[in-house]
């Protein structure tokens, strides 16, 4: 009986036994989100000691957005159209040139404050054009039967680097210099590029649609069409957009036991989201993925309400690791929903929208949360914040009654339909050769 309960929890590694493909693209996407995730913390912190406001530091998130918003829907349409294969590696050499500015800025005497403001927003604009294409590759590397095993594995390989990457972070800004902080995510970064170089092409669909707004507006029909896909969207941008107080880390880190417990609370969300995705094989015998989804946004609400009622560490680290757990089971379902349902010729698309649904509450959560913290305290951003997650999540549940019922086994069926209808009307040979 122990061992059959082991073989239901434990996590699947078949993907990885059989794709040589996402093999490659598995470990250059965790190598280079280890580095990335060093310096997504430590973006903040310097903008936190040059300017000493959490407003500032919160801007941050808005910078990000704006161009996040346009070139989301650029790289959706063009994962569709091109090579997804050379979109990433095209990407992650963007994002190479950007880490070597950040380390330039940091090497000056007076590093210049609007220059971390404009790398992120380029930063961001680089990301919205590779991540459709990221996302939108697993689905043509691995079998329908086992996106939920690789969505679980991708699951796994962004949180430990999430875990790594900011505890790592956290230790060097208390000890180093912020130059061989950068320095260390732009080596990584050379593993990445390597690993994408040796992964084979991956063609555009038969028929691919041309990059345009008419284009871009057939995927956001689509859509809008899907009442599961729109549930997806706004519970995660509620929860993310309420509970999200990572603005607030360097203040609470400054309550709590000073700069190097930072990297800490950037990792303790990780450490829950890392054990949630181990476990994660019991998601394979559940099918009511809209119920799954409501359920973890309004713990994940629960859980940041309590970490700004606390003011010990451990236990402020014990409910960032239990909100982490509660995000990690909404995001699986929510990655086994878009992944095993959206027919593969909007995938591209369908993941840019998607990109802007899991992006735009964090980044606006940072921006809010800094501006409530003017007004209520860094406490009361945050215990407020949690609690209009929650309420936030138990309307839009009541509102999206589909979505509480939305049946995997059903979605699955609809995706094989949509694509055999697809590739009937479609000329028999690909244009291979574009990108």
């Amino acid at each position: 009986m122990t061992t059959s309960l082991f073989r239901r929890l434990a996590l699947d590694l078949t993907p990885l036994r059989t794709s040589r493909d996402f093999r490659l693209v598995f470990s250059a996407a965790g190598v280079s989100g280890f580095g990335s995730f060093i310096t997504y913390v430590t973006v903040p912190y310097q903008v936190y000691e040059m300017t000493k406001d959490p407003l500032l530091v919160g801007l941050l998130g808005v910078v990000e957005l704006v161009p996040l918003l346009v070139m989301g829907f650029v790289g959706g349409a063009l994962a569709d159209y091109l090579d997804r294969r050379r979109l990433v590696l095209g990407g992650e050499v963007g994002l190479t040139l950007l880490c070597g500015v950040l380390l330039l800025n940091a090497l000056s005497d007076q590093p210049h404050l609007w220059l971390l403001y404009l790398v992120a927003g380029l930063t961001a604009a680089v990301d919205g054009l590779q991540r459709p294409a990221m996302e939108g590759l697993t689905p043509r590397l691995v079998t329908p039967a086992e996106i939920p095993a690789a969505s679980a594995l991708n699951s796994l390989r962004m949180q430990v680097a999430q875990l790594a990457g900011p505890a790592l972070a956290g230790v060097l800004i208390a000890s180093v210099d912020l130059v061989w902080v950068y320095a260390i995510d732009l080596a990584t970064f050379a593993v990445s590029l390597a690993c994408l170089a040796w992964v084979r092409a991956v063609p555009p669909p038969p028929a691919a649609d041309r990059p345009s707004v008419r284009s871009v507006l057939t995927g956001l029909r689509y859509a809008r069409s899907r009442p599961e896909l729109l549930g997806t969207y706004l519970v995660d941008i509620n929860a993310m957009f309420f509970g999200m107080p990572q603005a607030l880390y360097p203040f609470m880190a400054g309550k709590l036991g000073g700069p190097a417990v930072l990297g800490l609370l950037y990792a303790a969300p990780a450490v829950g989201s890392l054990l949630a995705t181990l476990g994660s094989g019991w998601t394979r015998q559940v099918h009511r993925h809209g119920l799954m989804v409501v359920l973890a946004a309004g713990a994940w609400g629960l859980a940041i309400l309590a970490f700004g009622l606390v003011d010990s560490l451990w236990l402020a680290l014990l409910l960032l690791a239990l909100a982490g757990a509660a995000d990690m089971v909404s995001g699986l379902f929510r990655m086994i929903i878009w992944n095993q349902t959206i027919p593969d010729h909007l995938r591209g698309r369908l993941a840019g929208i998607e990109m802007l649904s899991y992006s735009t509450g964090p980044l606006l959560g940072q921006l809010r949360s800094g501006l409530a913290a003017r007004w209520l305290g860094v406490n009361g951003s945050i215990v407020s914040g949690g609690l209009l997650c929650v309420v936030g999540t138990v309307v839009l549940a009541a509102a999206l009654p589909s979505f509480l019922r939305y049946d995997g086994r059903e979605g699955l069926a609809r995706k094989e339909a949509e694509d055999a209808a697809w590739a009937a009307a479609s000329p028999a040979t690909p244009a291979a050769s574009r990108g």
